[in-house]
């Protein structure tokens, strides 16, 4: 409560006692306003969480809930011979449904998230910021002090600070862990292939329950025109198919629970003692090898479970938890119970029972939902094989493709051309080759097995180092994990010969990519590496270098986050000049989603300030793209024409070589400051928010500290070397890339293959580095050279 004085004076006192009212006032108007953009924030967040949720639905769930389409029959391919079979197989269904992807995913594996970002690669960069086990090592301790960059501390006798050690103590145990994450990513995408192919082909199968003297043909063509439109949609986006797919699969969740419990209460309601797990024991017991082959079949009710976690970049994890629990689990448990319910009576038609359970007055429009539904399954592998394969490429572990961000809402929605035509080839070559979805199912159900096993795997780990739960906790999850999907994978490995081998030849040609490509990946950095090029020798130079400096910026790219690359000696070898300024840019990618702008570059001088030479570091994360950042090279100039000021500012501070900009810790060595700036180059006279960190405290800068660096630099002015960087940039930049060839001097028979045939091709056919880094062509000069590993 504010009393008001009034003093009958003058107007100047008047004035001032208002404004002295107007402060008294003051905090109860920001009072006010602050509840009420909370209460907005709050609205508009439920809000945005239920829009999400909605379309949640059209992207992440189609696979799982179109799996009704099929399931019955693959569990039981050559018919039923007794009706109590169908019970124990609904009871199967029921608590594989409840396992796997309500307990195990979206309770516990999605919140296993890197900053909401899924799928086995965001699994890998949690580990590899936990742990040493990244296989190329280009990380430096600045990059440890992103705000994105999050980690626990382990004690140090404690059992993950123990299993720590244990993974970084052997190359070979970080190459298998590698291994393993490739082998989930291609069995990922081998359900991109697989997924359309069994589900539009099911869903396209409904045209001979109705009229029967249709032939297979007819079936398979009708799929292919189906298959071809739905890939030739990915290239708008997710945001706009989201949007045009959630309101079909709403629409199918809510027919297949409707039509479940229509078949429930007409057919047999005793059906619901599925419930029972008793029942599953007695399936086993009364079928035998049979019952557990037939797993098989069941396990195709939780495809799509991975595209669930999987597509998390896309939506975020409440979203998914609550159109899970709402909307897709009972509607799912209520469709199987319904076509068990009818196969009671009617075990003859197990072939097409979900078709021949709809009531004949609804049956086409169904079947036009069914349709529309059956793609968007396919959509939610498609979009988490964009998202897995845009990771993979951030890591080092694919060839260069282009990726295009298709919503400037959210940053995770991309469209990846080259593969989508190569998914679109292959699901096709799939559905024309088999033209019966029970082949296409066996196929399905080993490589959603494989990737369950493989995240499983991966949550050992997380658990241990990430979440730091007690080992008993880890060993019980992964106990019972590996009981049931354990249990799933032998009995798909009786059904190899009969389908089961497409995805196995799949992952096997996307792994030999992955993993040839970041191995010459390593061997060229490790190469690099060692072939560096001494500071001593580039000092001893002199300013001049020993050549003609010509007007100009040389931009030098390199994987090198410190030192000298071998392609500059290699280039000054050679020609008689050099440009006035030479900046070394190393664009790198770190295992963290995303790096801010603010801290996406690091700077340093190399040698003295007449030497003219600098080292740029260009940090990303995996959802990060360098192709959307156009003004790239704006930024780069800004952030050194930023660092040029600041180090002059700090020459004037007693122990300004003691210090680096931006909390970023420095070595105290002759390449000199380090700078880590978002390219707005402001004055020296604003309030710089950044922080100077001596080796052993980091210290706050205030604008009072700034003001003292800036007095005392006054004799020291940066305007000099600032007019002559704007004055080469105007002269013209340069972008100087290396054209390296990789060739090894072993005579073994695979090394040569894979680098001289395999490594060398894909690099042929891959994305230059010039299209990568937004090069324009004018201004490009490649340095040829040959690497031997």
């Amino acid at each position: 409560m504010t009393s008001r004085v009034e003093i009958d004076e003058d107007s100047e006192t008047k004035g001032s006692m208002w404004v002295l009212d107007q402060k008294l006032d003051q905090p109860m108007d920001e009072e006010a306003g602050r509840l009420s953009n909370m209460y907005k924030e709050k609205k508009f967040s439920v809000l945005l969480l239920l829009r999400l949720a909605y379309q949640s639905l059209g992207v992440v769930y189609g696979d799982l809930g179109t799996s009704p389409l099929y399931v019955f029959y693959n569990t039981f391919p050559h018919g039923i011979s007794d009706p109590e079979d169908v019970i124990g197989a609904l009871s199967l269904i029921i608590y594989s449904l409840t396992l796997i992807p309500l307990i195990k995913y979206v309770f516990i594996v999605c919140k296993a998230n890197d900053n909401g970002q899924g799928g086995t690669f965001a699994l890998y960069s949690l580990l590899c910021r936990h742990a040493k086990v990244k296989t190329i090592p280009n990380q430096h301790r600045t990059d440890e002090e992103l705000t994105t960059y999050s980690r626990s501390k382990f004690h140090e006798h404690s059992f993950a600070a123990k299993t720590k050690g244990w993974l970084e103590k052997r190359s070979s145990r970080k190459n298998a862990l590698l291994i393993l994450v490739l082998v989930g990513t291609s069995m990922v995408v081998g359900d991109g292939i697989l997924t359309p192919a069994i589900s539009v082909l099911s869903a396209a199968g409904g045209i001979k329950v109705n009229h029967p003297h249709v032939s297979s043909d007819v079936v398979v063509l009708v799929a292919v025109v189906i298959l071809v439109g739905l890939f030739s949609l990915q290239r708008y986006g997710t945001d706009r198919v989201g949007w045009l797919f959630a309101p079909v699969v709403l629409l199918w969740f809510l027919l297949i629970g409707g039509i479940g419990m229509f078949n429930i209460w007409k057919y047999d309601k005793t059906i619901l003692r599925a419930f029972s797990p008793v029942y599953i024991f007695h399936y086993f017991r009364r079928r035998g090898m049979d019952g557990w082959t037939s797993l098989g079949g069941v396990l195709l009710s939780i495809t799509g479970t991975e595209a669930l976690f999987a597509d998390l970049a896309h939506f975020r994890v409440a979203a998914i938890q609550i159109a899970f629990t709402v909307v897709v689990f009972p509607c799912l448990l209520l469709a199987y119970s319904g076509q068990a319910a009818y196969l009671m009576n009617n075990t003859e038609h197990v072939a097409d029972v979900f078709y021949h359970s709809i009531p004949d007055s609804i049956y086409w429009p169904v079947f036009v939902v069914a349709t529309a539904a059956a793609v968007v399954a396919s959509q939610a592998t498609i979009t988490a094989t964009f998202s897995i394969i845009k990771q993979a490429l951030a890591h080092g572990c694919f060839p260069r493709v282009k990726v295009v961000h298709t919503s400037k809402n959210f940053l995770g929605q991309i469209y990846v051309p080259d593969i989508n035509w190569i998914l679109m080839v292959l699901c096709i070559a799939v559905t024309a080759g088999f033209k019966n979805q029970s082949q296409i199912g066996n196929a399905y159900g080993t490589a959603v097995v494989v990737v369950m096993l493989v995240t499983t795997l991966l949550m050992i780990l997380i658990m241990i180092l990430v979440w730091r739960c007690h080992w008993i906790i880890a060993l019980i999850f992964t106990g019972l994990s590996l009981v049931v999907e354990c249990g799933y994978f032998s009995a798909v490995l009786f059904k190899v010969d009969q389908g089961g081998w497409v995805p196995l030849v799949i992952a096997a040609a996307f792994l030999i990519i992955m993993y040839v490509w970041h191995y010459g990946t390593v061997k060229r950095y490790e190469f690099e590496l060692h072939s560096k090029v001494s500071m001593a020798w580039v000092l001893g130079l002199g300013p001049s270098l020993g050549l003609v400096r010509v007007p100009g910026i040389g931009l030098v790219y390199t994987e090198l986050a410190s030192g000298v690359p071998h392609i500059f000696s290699h280039f000054i070898t050679n020609l008689p000049a050099i440009h006035s300024v030479v900046v070394f840019v190393c664009v790198k990618y770190l295992p963290v989603y995303t790096v801010p702008e603010e801290e996406r570059f690091l700077v340093k001088r190399i040698g003295t300030k007449d030497f003219h030479m600098f080292r740029c570091v260009a940090r990303y994360g995996y959802k990060d793209l360098h192709k959307k950042d156009d003004d790239f090279e704006k930024k780069l100039f800004d952030s050194i024409f930023l660092f040029v000021r600041l180090e002059s500012m700090m020459e004037g501070c007693s122990d300004s070589d003691e210090y680096s900009l931006y909390g970023q810790q420095t070595e105290r060595s002759r390449d000199g400051l380090l700078i880590a700036s978002h390219g707005n180059a402001a004055p020296a006279s604003s309030n710089v928010g950044t922080t100077l960190s001596s080796v052993d405290s980091i210290v706050p800068v205030g604008s009072n500290t700034v003001r003292s660096c800036e007095q005392a630099s006054s004799n020291h002015t940066d305007s000099d070397e600032i007019e002559f960087l704007i004055r080469c940039r105007d002269a013209g930049v340069v972008h100087i890339l290396g054209n390296t060839v990789i060739r090894t001097r072993e005579s073994k028979f695979f090394k040569r293959i894979a680098v001289d045939y395999v490594y060398a091709f894909l690099r042929k056919i891959c994305r230059e580095n010039s299209v990568i880094f937004n090069v324009p062509h004018e201004s490009l000069l490649n340095v040829g050279q040959i690497f031997y590993v």
